[in-house]
């Protein structure tokens, strides 16, 4: 049997944390930037760093497993 758990976090993490999409921290001359797809270096260093932060409390802090089959 399969763990699933991280795969399926990293992938829901990765497309709600792309920066543009749905929220751009931070934005083009504002603090948060909703839905432009623009990015620039810094908010892609931010993103990156929200989804190490998240991504460490999943998987290692809580444990999250799910198994299939």
């Amino acid at each position: 049997m399969a763990d699933w758990g991280p795969v399926l976090i990293a992938v829901i993490l990765f497309v709600l944390l792309s920066p543009g999409l749905l929220f751009q921290l931070p934005g083009n001359g504002r603090a948060v930037g909703c839905a432009n797809m623009q990015t620039s270096g810094i908010s892609i260093l931010v993103h990156t760093i929200i989804f190490f932060g998240l991504i460490t409390i999943f998987l290692i802090a809580i444990g999250v497993h799910i198994y299939i089959g």
